[in-house]
Formats: C-alpha cells, sequence, structure tokens
C-alpha cells in the first residue's frame, strides 16, 4: 500500500509546473572576503486549479531552487475556476505594502498580468485574467497578496450551499422567473 501512495505521489509531482520568479544574490562579508548565498521564488501548479509558492535559501542556486520548490509544493491551495479558464469574480488582495486587483476576462483576453502575478496565473492554468498591482513591486509581497486574493475566491457552488440555496437563486435566475419572463413578453 505504501508503494502505491509513493508512485501516485511522484506521477503527481511529474504533472507539477515549476515557475523560477527569481533569483537574488547576497554577500556577507567575512575576514576572507566575501560569501554568496542565494535566495530563489518558485511558484508551482498543475494547470487544473491548484497552486503554491515557496521561497528558500542556500550557497548555491539549485540547492535555492530545490527548497523552494519542496516548500510550494507543501502550501499548495486549490482555486476555483470558472470553465477551467478564468476566475468567477473580482478580488483584491493585499499583503503588507502589496496590493493587488484581480478581474475575471472574456474568453480570448488572455493573461494581463506582470512579473510574479503572471508565473502565478500561469502555473495556475488561468488563461483569461486581468491583474493590476498597485503599491510595491517586491516580488514577495506580491505573490503573497495574489494568494490572498485567491484564497478569499469562492466558486457560486460554495456561496449557494453556505445560504442554503441553489446557484441558480445565487445569480437571480430562478426557472419559475425565466417562464414567467418569457410569458410577459409575448
Amino acid at each position: 500500500m505504501a508503494r502505491n501512495d509513493r508512485q501516485d505521489r511522484n506521477r503527481e509531482d511529474s504533472d507539477l509546473v515549476e515557475k523560477l520568479v527569481g533569483i537574488n544574490r547576497v554577500a556577507k562579508v567575512v575576514k576572507g572576503g566575501r560569501r554568496f548565498g542565494f535566495a530563489a521564488i518558485v511558484i508551482v501548479g498543475d494547470q487544473r486549479g491548484r497552486v503554491g509558492h515557496g521561497a528558500g535559501k542556500a550557497r548555491e542556486v539549485p540547492e535555492a531552487i530545490r527548497k523552494a520548490t519542496e516548500q510550494a509544493k507543501r502550501t499548495m491551495i486549490r482555486v476555483p475556476l470558472r470553465e477551467g479558464r478564468t476566475l468567477h469574480h473580482d478580488i483584491n488582495g493585499r499583503f503588507g505594502a502589496g496590493r493587488v486587483t484581480l478581474r475575471a476576462a472574456t474568453a480570448g483576453t488572455g493573461i494581463i498580468a506582470g512579473g510574479p502575478m503572471r508565473a502565478i496565473f500561469e502555473a495556475l492554468g488561468v488563461h483569461d485574467v486581468v491583474a493590476k498591482s498597485l503599491g510595491t513591486s517586491n516580488p514577495h509581497n506580491m505573490i503573497k497578496a495574489t494568494f490572498d486574493a485567491l484564497v478569499n475566491m469562492q466558486s457560486p457552488r460554495a456561496i449557494a450551499s453556505k445560504r442554503g440555496k441553489k446557484v441558480a437563486e445565487i445569480f437571480g435566475r430562478s426557472p419559475q422567473g425565466d417562464a414567467a419572463d418569457a410569458a410577459a413578453s409575448e
């Protein structure tokens, strides 16, 4: 049984998309000169509604990327998508000085977003979205603000179940109302 779980996990890891957002080199001055370290930011997603982000630090670039990727896989979240291509509704997110606005878009719009947000949407599997970053351009804060917005994203089905209604009632369409409207227009 443990072997099957391991195979499933390896198969799941193989269809994940990894996007390297940035690498930062830092230097520590010591008696013999400078010691360099690297910090990496990585986005991981399955392009079907799951995405995660991670940051890793190490003396070597590949090790920093590996650490960031492992953290991103651990912090994956599921985001409900409309028709598997865009967001259900417009939403704002914030983290520190970073503020982002995410807007659902019609088919064919594409991903209109900059920097780290574009990597998130590509890994998430969103094809049509308009995003604007306000405030800071720091990639850490932009990513965390975007994830703040995505965590608060709710599908109409979830809202309907919370309210004890049907999805059609949430959108203001009722089966009786449509029939009555059709009869009144004749």
